[in-house]
């Protein structure tokens, strides 16, 4: 069941960590950029993890098997086991498997994560259009992926084999900037044959029921850096999200988030785990979060007070996301925004 209308961030008198017994953590612009640990994210997930905390790694990211992944957040500071890692490339796998025959042969258009994910299933990844695939499966395949890879997802599509993505998230953050993801590789094969895939990755179903089946979740918190994958897919599970500033999201497009996009809390990064969230009050129509006050006159957003960037935004959201009500905020935020650095 989806969530109700959110109008401002909620507040937690107690912290993230003791409040949900599990943290279900992208990875992406969450944990690592580029393979490398974001600032705050290793010591807080560790002392999160020590608190009580069970840590799961949810990612569209279809590329790394499990066990790489897991290798690589030891290799950070986070102990982590393949069992706590959860990718697209299994919840397509098994969406995949609930459609074809056993043992069946699939187009794999994509890299290694999605191979070992269609084995689990009992499934026989080919490499070719002319091996008589079941089921075209497309997920990331890193920047060296060949072009040619597009071109028999296209043989075989029109030849009526049905198309399955791990995810459509068009870009993907690395060290560099943001790169085209999974999502702009599928466009290229969309353009090329007019289909559309079955997809599997968040913010869809089949990615929640997942996440649900290897987790085993009661009360769980999704953390993420993505309004329409992380937090939408939240939206859509019925379960409190927390953003986090470190990836793709920025602040005009929260603001302007609508309802299906809104986080229950947002922070700079990983160490709002560990810390209540402040309640954001209302005054006289005025949104008050620390010293902050927010409000909406005259069509556009005012931002008056001090202190910290973070107690400013959650005021901020408050004053826009009411104003929006059902819809997106199209005030421009720029001016208010600025003052918080943001």
């Amino acid at each position: 069941m989806s969530q109700p209308s959110r109008t401002r961030p909620d507040g937690s008198a107690t912290a993230l960590h003791e409040a949900y017994d599990t943290a279900l953590l992208d990875l992406d612009g969450v944990v690592y950029a580029g393979g490398e640990a974001i600032d705050h994210a290793v010591d807080s997930l560790v002392t999160a993890r020590d608190g009580g905390m069970h840590l799961a790694y949810v990612t569209n990211n279809a590329l790394r098997t499990p066990d790489a992944v897991a290798a690589h957040l030891t290799e950070l500071g986070v102990p982590a086991e393949a069992a706590e890692v959860i990718t697209s490339a299994q919840a397509v796998a098994r969406l995949i498997s609930e459609q074809v025959p056993a043992g069946a042969r699939v187009l794999v258009i994509g890299g290694e994560g999605l191979r070992v994910a269609l084995r689990e299933r009992g499934l026989e990844p080919v490499e070719s259009a002319d091996d008589d695939p079941a089921a075209v499966a497309q997920g990331y395949g890193g920047p060296d992926l060949a072009w040619g890879r597009f071109a028999e997802a296209g043989y075989a599509i029109a030849r009526g084999v049905p198309w399955f993505a791990s995810n459509t998230d068009l870009t993907i953050p690395s060290a560099r900037g943001i790169a085209p993801g999974n999502g702009a590789a599928v466009e290229v094969v969309r353009i090329a044959t007019g289909a559309d895939p079955q997809v599997a990755g968040k913010p869809l179903p089949p990615m929640h029921r997942e996440t649900v089946l290897r987790t085993g979740a009661k009360r769980p918190i999704v953390v993420g850096d993505r309004l329409d994958t992380d937090i939408e897919g939240a939206f859509n599970g019925g379960v409190d999200s927390l953003l986090v500033l470190t990836g793709v999201t920025d602040g005009p497009q929260l603001l302007a988030a609508e309802p299906k996009h809104r986080p229950t809390y947002v922070d700079e990064d990983l160490r709002g785990l560990l810390t209540g969230q402040p309640e954001v009050a209302v005054r006289g129509g005025e949104f008050v979060c620390g010293g902050w006050t927010a409000s909406v006159r005259d069509e556009a957003l005012v931002l008056d007070g001090d202190g910290g960037a973070m107690d400013g935004l959650r005021a901020l959201c408050a004053a826009a996301w009411t104003h929006a009500g059902d819809g997106a905020c199209a005030l421009d935020g720029g001016k208010v925004l600025a003052k918080l650095g943001l």
